[in-house]
């Protein structure tokens, strides 16, 4: 039998102008509703590295800058996942969908009028920017 372990995700909110970069999700858990750029770090791979992968191959952006916002455990849908997120900025190019079968739609968004429904590690992302915590337990 193998064993169970968590996964662990990183993303990164890019903020620009007071307002936020936001992905709808497309063909994946969570499907139809507002993330940042972000996925599952790989094996060798840093948290930060992951993003920067991340959002080369979803996005087509180079970014850094990077700020640590939050850590969360999260153990809901029958999923465990540790997810590590930072603020970050983008340091060349242009957000473009590059992953059209991952993404729907793209935008930049006031963070006072944000689109619903958020993917729940952003919505906590921008809790903790606005709380200053930066440690949550999340479970069904």
């Amino acid at each position: 039998m193998d064993e169970q372990r968590p996964k662990v995700g990183a993303g990164v909110v890019i903020i620009r102008n007071g307002k936020t970069l936001l992905a709808k999700r497309k063909g994946s858990r969570a499907s139809g509703t507002w993330g940042s750029t972000g996925g599952h770090v790989e094996y060798g791979e840093s948290p930060t590295q992951a993003v920067i992968r991340e959002a080369q191959e979803e996005l087509g952006i180079e970014i850094g800058g990077f700020v640590f916002v939050s850590c969360t455990n999260m153990l809901k849908h029958g999923k465990h996942y540790i997810d590590i997120s930072f603020t970050g900025e983008i340091i060349s190019g242009e957000p473009y969908i590059r992953e059209p079968d991952k993404i729907e739609e793209i935008g930049w968004f006031a963070l006072d009028a944000l689109p619903s429904p958020l993917f729940e590690p952003v919505r906590i992302v921008l809790e903790a920017m606005k709380s200053g915590e930066h440690y949550f337990e999340v479970t069904d």
